[in-house]
């Protein structure tokens, strides 16, 4: 057989990881749309969240029979088709989904009479999410005379303007980033010398750094509306960290690390709440940053590049927002550090007072030997007191039955051996007793 048959598998004997081909394939996903002038189109972002997709999926079959299109696959995250008067895109991420309507026709007024006119408005109305970009944007053929920057104040706010050559000098592109009453940004485009593909390229750049500024921007509100409590925090704990310098009893220190547990649960809950947004808005400023690189600008009549105005208007926003997750992260580590040596300190107490008992029981554990001892002594003499007595009565019933004894010289004699022998009674009961509490 031949090596080359690309109809055989390379490796029958090997099988696939079960995401090969949706792994392989996701570098294919979302393709750029060929393009050529004149053509106009209304990018619509809906902000949906992570559980819209099969609503979307939805919307979209319901779009497809009306005009008897073939429908997405299932499973679907991206879908171009021609619906006749117009051609429609979606494009489905993680957060959001993208719904491009085009339309390739001469026109005079680059933003009146735009495509979104073209698609039914009660489907329009079912779409599920809100939304957080609107753009008309618009490509005029080379044919036409390039407009001036005066004509330009006629479509956009002249104060606004952004504009520079792009793709190498194959096109010219302007907007003014603002919304406009009909409720849409407005992007044109001015055709030099693109291909079909080149267009398409650029229009999906420019959508996107419009679409991906705005969800980057999310973050912003977040940041504004915690920075207070932040500051209140933040003051809070500077506070306890100088309470830590004064002495305290045991009520002041457990009081003080209640008060660190709360604002140690404020600020995780603070985390939690920005989190995601702020870790999301780093990736979709890189990804306007990226495709700002991508464009290729060069200057044009004096006006603002796209590079320069997101320089100038989103990087501040962005690194308020970066300042703010840092601080969240700082505050974190202050608040465990306080802890921590609010933790020490306690133990420090509680090591002390312990060895303070320690030393008291210590003390009572000697008093008590002693007093023990002391015990034992008058126990050994009313004990060998009263053998004594035993012993004298025991000689007198002797002399009283006829033996010829000395009662008291006997009884004298026997005071040394008897109180020998209780000492020693008590010592070996005492070495029992120990010995077996030992055991124990």
């Amino acid at each position: 057989m031949d090596s080359k048959d690309k109809s055989t598998p390379a490796a029958p004997a090997l099988s696939d990881h079960p995401d090969r081909i949706t792994l392989n394939n996701e570098v294919h996903a979302r393709p750029y749309e060929r393009l050529s002038a004149p053509l106009r189109a209304t990018c619509i972002s809906m902000l949906s969240g992570v559980a819209s997709a099969e609503s979307e999926r939805g919307c979209i079959e319901d779009l497809s029979r009306r005009y008897g299109v073939n429908r997405p696959p299932a499973g679907a995250n991206h879908f171009s088709a021609d619906f006749g008067g117009f051609r429609l895109r979606w494009e489905r991420h993680t957060e959001f989904s993208a719904y491009t309507i085009l339309h390739s026709a001469p026109f005079a007024a680059p933003f009146e009479d735009p495509p979104l006119t073209r698609v039914p408005r009660g489907w329009l109305a079912t779409l599920p999410g809100r939304v957080l970009s609107a753009v008309h944007i618009a490509i005029e053929p080379a044919q036409r005379v390039i407009r001036s920057v005066d004509e330009l104040g006629d479509l956009f706010v002249p104060g606004s303007l952004v504009g520079s050559r792009v793709s190498g000098g194959s096109a010219t592109a302007w907007t003014d980033f603002q919304i406009h009453a009909d409720g849409f940004s407005r992007i044109l485009i001015h055709d030099v010398s693109l291909g079909a593909r080149q267009a398409g390229r650029l229009v999906q750049r420019l959508l996107e750094i419009e679409t991906y500024r705005m969800m980057a921007l999310l973050a912003l509100p977040l940041a504004r509306r915690y920075t207070p409590e932040l500051f209140r925090v933040d003051t809070q704990v500077a506070e306890m960290s100088d309470s830590l310098t004064r002495e305290m009893n045991m009520a002041d220190e457990k009081r003080l690390l209640e008060d660190l547990t709360r604002l140690s649960a404020e600020v995780e809950r603070i985390a939690a709440a920005t989190g995601f947004r702020f870790s999301a808005a780093r990736a979709y400023y890189d990804i306007v940053r990226q495709r700002i690189v991508e464009l290729r600008e060069e200057r044009h009549e004096k006006l603002q590049t796209f590079g320069e105005f997101m320089q100038r208007r989103l990087t501040p926003a962005m690194q308020t927002c970066e300042s703010v997750n840092k601080r969240i992260e700082v505050l974190t580590a202050r608040v465990a550090r306080v802890s921590d040596l609010l933790q020490t300190r306690v133990n420090i107490a509680m090591e002390s007072q312990s060895r303070d008992l320690l030393e008291s029981m210590d003390r009572r554990a000697h008093l008590q030997v002693r007093l023990q001892e002391t015990v034992e002594g008058l126990s050994v003499v009313v004990l060998s007191y009263y053998l004594v007595g035993l012993v004298n009565y025991g000689l007198k019933g002797l002399k009283s039955s006829g033996v010829d004894i000395n009662v008291e010289i006997l009884t004298a004699v026997s005071i040394i051996p008897v109180i020998a022998l209780v000492l020693l009674g008590v010592r070996r009961l005492r070495r029992k007793i120990t010995r077996e509490a030992e055991k124990t």
